[in-house]
């Protein structure tokens, strides 16, 4: 493994755990050159995933930009970040698992909102004025009143 911090191509594995939820491999390295400690993940591919954009782009399922996208709509909520981890993981399982090496970004959406939907209201709200381009606030109302909520704006 590559030393991030020098590049130095030679690094040793210090420590190894399963990750809380046994979805991957912790490792913590060192490099022999320049002295750095760093932790690596390993975690098992089962296919490789290419996303369908709505505009027809291809590009490769990149599970960070996932995780990104539900810490920002749960930013600032009472979730606590393995929640977070183990909606990912079951998402990325789910694709993965689903027997299609191309999967649109729409149906990853959809994985996203029902996972939220159960998660935490609000960051549900949140991805949702997202995904679905809320371009005012009626938008915002007709979708929480489709919630069967009690919430209303301004009245």
């Amino acid at each position: 493994m590559r030393c991030p911090f020098c590049g130095h191509e030679d690094t040793q594995v210090k420590d190894s755990r399963p990750t809380e939820d046994n979805a991957a491999i912790r490792r913590r390295r060192f490099c022999t050159a320049c002295g750095s400690r760093f932790t690596t993940f390993e975690r098992v591919q089962l296919r490789e995933l290419i996303v369908v954009k709505k505009n027809g782009q291809r590009t490769p399922f990149d599970r960070d930009k996932l995780a990104r996208s539900i810490a920002i709509a749960v930013r600032k909520r009472p979730v606590d970040p393995d929640r977070v981890e183990r909606i990912v993981s079951s998402i990325q399982r789910r694709l993965e698992s689903c027997g299609e090496s191309e999967i649109s970004s729409t149906a990853i959406g959809e994985l996203v909102m029902e996972a939220l939907a159960a998660l935490d209201q609000v960051a549900y709200v949140r991805f949702a004025s997202v995904y679905r381009n809320f371009r005012e606030a009626k938008d915002f109302e007709d979708f929480v009143g489709k919630l069967g909520s009690d919430i209303s704006f301004g009245e």
